[in-house]
């Protein structure tokens, strides 16, 4: 990739944040949590993620973050580049296939629209989501 890494610097610190976030949350923290998982129009919830599932999300986002840098040639991996760029296009699809959604509760596709939570998806989750695949998708492309 030839140029400045800033895109794959702000992606890449973007996705540590939440990686950092999701942490915080598998080790009791509760800022947030009542607008970040989905919620029925009766105020259930259609899943209940428990500890090891939120670590592991917060494993996913942060070794997303290194692809990313990886991608962006501002640091290295120890596997094949075309392994890099793969893993970056991957990234970018399953953001883009997040800010589409489930068709229910989830991103553009969604439903159910008056919940707390989908108020936040709708402001901010998936645009959120469509900026990183997008910005994925321009590392890739490079990468």
């Amino acid at each position: 990739m030839s140029g400045p890494p800033t895109l794959p610097a702000l992606v890449a610190a973007i996705l540590f944040l939440l990686g950092a976030l999701h942490v915080y949350w598998a080790w009791g923290g509760a800022r947030g949590v009542g607008t970040v998982i989905p919620t029925t129009t009766d105020g259930g919830r259609p899943f209940r993620p428990g500890r090891l599932a939120t670590l592991l999300v917060a494993g996913a986002l942060l070794l997303a973050g290194v692809v990313t840098l990886a991608a962006g040639e501002v640091t290295a991996l120890p596997v094949p580049r075309a392994w890099v760029r793969g893993a970056t296009w991957a990234l970018s699809a399953v953001f883009a296939l997040r800010a589409l959604g489930d068709f229910r509760y989830v991103g553009v596709s969604k439903r159910v629209k008056t919940t707390p939570f989908s108020v936040w998806d709708t402001r901010l989750f998936t645009p959120l989501c469509a900026t990183l695949a997008l910005g994925l998708t321009w590392i890739a492309s490079r990468a």
